[in-house]
């Protein structure tokens, strides 16, 4: 446990130090990796205003090509969202989203399922801590917007709920 202390020490700093080149660059992500340690440092873009400014007009006329062209890379396009009736399910952090509990399982959820208040939707990995996402909930799983092993931001809805 005392090794495990000094790498939390180790993490603090070197979180820090990540996040200070977050704040002097335009990059929205940085990736440290030694050996078993891997830190990755994430900062949200400010594209919670975006949506308001240009979801109104063109909401109609782009909710196709936006489906067709990206819905995995860009699930919160402001099309998209207008086009939602439901719930979103949105993650707590940023991480990975991993719709199985391992590889050779089977998915935790499937569109068309009904789930009950609780029950694990998928999980997003942080650290290397496997963070179960909960249904808020009972209701019936009616799309699940990331794909398997991607990554996720936080307030990205994960997952639309249908009552």
């Amino acid at each position: 446990m005392a090794d495990d202390n000094k790498h939390a020490e180790i993490d603090a700093s070197l979180v820090r130090q990540l996040a200070e080149i977050l704040n002097e660059t335009d990059l929205t992500e940085v990736e440290v990796e030694r050996g078993e340690l891997r830190i990755r440092v994430a900062r949200e873009v400010t594209v919670n205003a975006a949506p308001v400014q240009y979801a109104a007009a063109p909401a109609p006329a782009a909710a196709p090509a936006a489906a067709v062209a990206a819905p995995a890379a860009m699930p919160s396009d402001p099309a998209t969202i207008v086009a939602r009736a439901g719930e979103e399910v949105k993650s707590p952090m940023v991480g990975t989203a991993y719709l199985q509990p391992s590889p050779e399982a089977a998915p935790f959820v499937q569109p068309g399922d009904k789930v009950k208040k609780g029950q694990t939707l998928l999980i997003v990995e942080a650290m290397k801590t496997m963070n179960p996402i909960q249904a808020p909930r009972d209701g019936v799983v009616a799309e699940i917007l990331v794909g398997d092993a991607q990554p996720v931001e936080y307030g990205e809805a994960l997952v639309l709920l249908e009552a």
